[in-house]
């Protein structure tokens, strides 16, 4: 199950004029990724209203999803209405952008999905200033940076409202994990910092007690694979594509987290790429950790804490990678 029962049988204690505020806008709504994510959060109780953008298809995705059984409204804009469907929403997802193909890394997506990040949060820069921004397009690493330096040019940028959507590499190493322990995986919830594309991406396997055993060359095979997971699924569909459907599962489980913490609930903790302290003094200020969210988006960001000597060269070997694709993110935005 998607969404925590719990957890959204408490949402619905919230009165009914906050939620009727949430409205989700999905850029790249007719795309592999934002297809299946737009029928997620068409499942979700906790979005009232979706608006669906796409230069193409968008339109045919809304006409499809509208027809589920739940009580969000659905519209679909095409390519010359971006500004309309961006009006009153309060989180912007964006999957927009081209996929891996095999023998591509996230950086080589880089020049096609960098110019389109950057000309969508600049209209939502204009249009939805106030909005949370939720970035899934590729790379993570660069294009939240790219998100951030557009929304200082304008002069709206809010560092609680911008999130790189990391969540697939924690579903993946809760998967992995829980099948190598043999646990489910609700059981083996895995704190990923760090960023978001190979060696960037740090597990924290030492921080949940059933995984604390995973040891040795199991261990660094878990790692590997939670690393490059992503790698596994482009091989795997041989030209046809990337991971989408876990993306927009993931994608989905961010949002409603988001949701969830902008309704007021307590105690909503994920990581998620965002503007931090935590290795500002080296130059990084952009990095995943757990997040507490709340009514203003960002409402904590959490140290790593303890990690082993394996989890250290983990870091060590994220931090300077992580430092260059921020810094090609921003100069992207920056460059004369």
């Amino acid at each position: 199950m998607l969404f925590n029962r719990t957890a959204l049988t408490a949402t619905r204690a919230f009165s009914t004029s906050a939620r009727r505020e949430t409205k989700v806008a999905v850029l790249g709504a007719g795309g592999g990724i934002g297809q299946p994510l737009s029928l997620l959060l068409k499942s979700d109780p906790l979005v009232s209203s979706l608006s669906l953008y796409d230069i193409r298809g968008a339109p045919g995705v809304a006409a499809d999803v509208s027809h589920v059984d739940t009580a969000s409204e659905v519209k679909g804009y095409a390519a010359d209405q971006l500004d309309q469907a961006l009006e009153g929403v309060k989180v912007v997802v964006i999957p927009a952008g081209v996929p891996r193909k095999p023998g591509m890394t996230r950086d080589d997506l880089f020049n096609t999905n960098a110019s389109i990040v950057r000309d969508l949060a600049a209209s939502v820069a204009r249009v939805a200033p106030e909005a949370h921004i939720l970035v899934i397009s590729n790379p993570v690493n660069s294009t939240v940076p790219i998100v951030a330096e557009t929304l200082k040019k304008a002069g709206v940028f809010d560092p609680r409202r911008v999130f790189g959507v990391t969540t697939l590499d924690v579903v993946r190493s809760a998967r992995f994990v829980g099948e190598v322990t043999g646990k489910d995986p609700k059981e083996t919830a895995i704190t990923v910092v760090g960023g978001h594309s190979g060696p960037t991406i740090v597990p924290l396997l030492s921080q949940n007690k059933n995984a604390q055993g995973v040891k040795g060359e199991v261990y660094g095979k878990v790692v590997h694979r939670i690393q490059y997971g992503g790698d596994e699924v482009v091989k795997a569909k041989d030209g046809a594509g990337s991971a989408t459907l876990s993306m927009a599962y993931a994608g989905a489980k961010f949002t409603n987290s988001l949701l969830r913490g902008l309704n007021g609930e307590k105690g909503v903790v994920t990581p998620t790429f965002v503007r931090s302290p935590l290795y500002e003094d080296q130059g990084i200020d952009f990095f995943s950790s757990n997040v507490e969210l709340g009514p203003e988006g960002v409402q904590k960001i959490h140290p790593i804490g303890e990690i082993t000597a394996e989890e250290q060269k983990l870091l060590e070997a994220c931090l300077p990678e992580l430092k260059k694709n921020i810094e090609k993110g921003k100069a992207f935005v920056n460059k004369a």
